[in-house]
């Protein structure tokens, strides 16, 4: 079953508690969303305000992919295509916390994900690429890199997931051009 994606879709108490749920349920299996598990909906609620306060106040423009395997739409996907503010770089956009449930991965869907990301920035007016970041040392890379985009930059030891534990900063371009 393919997921329903919607652009900019109405913040309703379902929608935020199915953006906690997705990001408390991807990071607890391992996901690279900003945390390091054992999280709980609280540990993620903050991040998820100031993220949704970007949307309201339109710097970012949130993409949501819903099932509809048990006819409850659930929350299955979603990420920010946040803008640059800076008036040399309202050219690209960045893509963050790109996040599809455990239960859907291997399925296509996170291709799917970028692919609905990449459609809606090519709508937005004088958007010409997509810049993520992504946490090495999991596959990441070679996952988007499988998408279409190439990786641009490293830092070496930028995310320390736990004491004497860390992973590289990696940034990915997918450019339209």
């Amino acid at each position: 079953m393919a997921l329903t994606f919607t652009l900019d879709p109405a913040v309703t108490p379902d929608l935020r508690d199915g953006l906690l749920d997705l990001g408390a349920d991807v990071t607890n299996a391992g996901g690279a969303v900003g945390f390091t598990a054992p999280v709980t909906r609280e540990d993620i609620r903050p991040e998820l305000v100031r993220s949704l306060a970007r949307f309201a106040q339109g710097h970012s423009r949130l993409l949501v992919g819903r099932d509809d395997e048990d006819g409850a739409g659930r929350v299955a996907a979603s990420a920010f295509l946040t803008f640059n503010t800076h008036r040399l770089m309202t050219h690209w956009l960045w893509l963050y916390t790109v996040m599809v449930h455990p239960k859907h991965q291997g399925q296509g869907y996170g291709r799917d994900l970028l692919a609905a990301a990449a459609d809606a920035a090519r709508g937005f007016d004088g958007i010409e690429s997509i810049r993520l970041g992504c946490r090495g040392g999991l596959g990441l890379e070679r996952f988007y890199a499988s998408c279409g985009y190439r990786e641009v930059g490293r830092v070496p030891g930028a995310i320390r997931v736990g004491p004497g534990e860390y992973r590289d900063d990696v940034t990915m371009l997918l450019d339209f051009g």
